[in-house]
């Protein structure tokens, strides 16, 4: 493989170990000779040489299915072709149980992890990660952003576009369908709906606001449960794509037509929000990107040498309102 690519066999080694110091020509000359050659490296004999596992945790709890796609998805295609390896490890209540999640994660045998929301704000997880050594990429947290490797994206803005879109479109009674209280986006989101009320002097009205749980079936019984107030919303800001579909669904069950009687806008955009009908006004959230982004730099930091470059251990994505036609001003009668 060395004579085919042109290199020594100890930079063969390196370029295919992902080692730095290796420029991406002649990584990409190695992984091509490799190719030619049918050669598959053994991780398990690395794992033994180099006293590591070569594995990367990622632990999430029970989002939209979409979300959890775009993260697995971001992920792995970091770590394609690469010596590392990704273990899914979903976790539920993670706000009430971190030290039982932060045991699971340390007995796993991970060199490091992704944390998604809301292991990333749980701060007795943190506590005895570091203490243990493990290191971790936290993506999308809201608090503690100085700590570790952080991966973020303005959620308080993110809500605050959304909220004033429909605003602008002339909608004062608005619902709103909160996540899971337990994720620290949702409140950020929330607090972002509250700025675009004050900064277009509208009063958000508190008894419009429910728990969704980021979960269909919670979505469809908490926008039923708006859709029957006297007077009802007419518009409704869903903090995921898969809520909102839930209350396309709920407006439909009451001979509601979107956007007509009804807009609504979700959060994500996710796969739903272009299969729905009408396609679903949203947030892009780049999901699969921030896990790309969390992965690489992880890995970057697991491979480091002290001689290596300083790590950014901070970095912003960026969000983008998508309009689309899910939500129009609302009917003449409630002008």
């Amino acid at each position: 493989m060395a004579k085919m690519s042109g290199v020594s066999p100890k930079t063969v080694s390196r370029a295919l170990n992902d080692e730095p110091h290796v420029s991406a020509r002649v990584r990409q000359l190695v992984k091509d000779a490799a190719a030619k050659l049918d050669y598959h490296p053994n991780l398990t004999a690395q794992s033994l040489i180099a006293r590591r596992s070569f594995l990367i945790g990622l632990t999430y709890e029970r989002p939209s299915p979409s979300y959890v796609v775009d993260l697995q998805n971001g992920a792995l295609d970091r770590m394609h072709n690469g010596r590392y390896r990704l273990v899914v490890l979903p976790f539920n209540h993670a706000s009430e149980r971190p030290e039982e999640l932060g045991k699971l994660l340390l007995r796993t045998g991970l060199d490091g992890v992704l944390l998604a929301p809301p292991a990333c704000d749980q701060i007795e997880l943190l506590d005895l990660l570091d203490r243990q050594g493990l290191p971790y990429a936290r993506i999308t947290p809201q608090k503690d952003l100085a700590r570790g490797i952080v991966i973020t994206m303005d959620e308080v803005a993110a809500g605050q576009a959304v909220a004033s879109h429909v605003l602008d479109m002339g909608h004062s009674r608005v619902g709103i369908i909160l996540g899971d209280p337990a994720h620290a986006a949702s409140l950020a989101r929330l607090e972002g709906y509250r700025r675009a009320f004050a900064e277009h002097g509208k009063i958000l009205d508190e008894n419009l606001i429910v728990t969704g749980d980021f979960t269909y079936a919670v979505g469809y019984d908490a926008a039923l449960d708006l859709l029957r107030r006297d007077p009802a919303p007419t518009a409704i800001l869903a903090q995921n794509d898969d809520m909102a579909a839930a209350a396309l669904a709920a407006a439909r069950a009451l001979g509601l037509a979107v956007p007509d009687d009804l807009s609504i806008a979700g959060f994500d955009d996710s796969e739903v929000s272009r299969t729905a009908w009408p396609q679903l006004t949203t947030v892009h959230q780049p999901v699969s990107a921030m896990a790309w982004d969390a992965a690489d730099r992880l890995i970057a930091r697991l491979d480091a040498t002290p001689d290596g470059p300083t790590l950014e251990q901070r970095h912003e994505h960026a969000h983008a309102l998508l309009v689309r036609g899910s939500t129009a001003p609302p009917p003449a009668h409630h002008d």
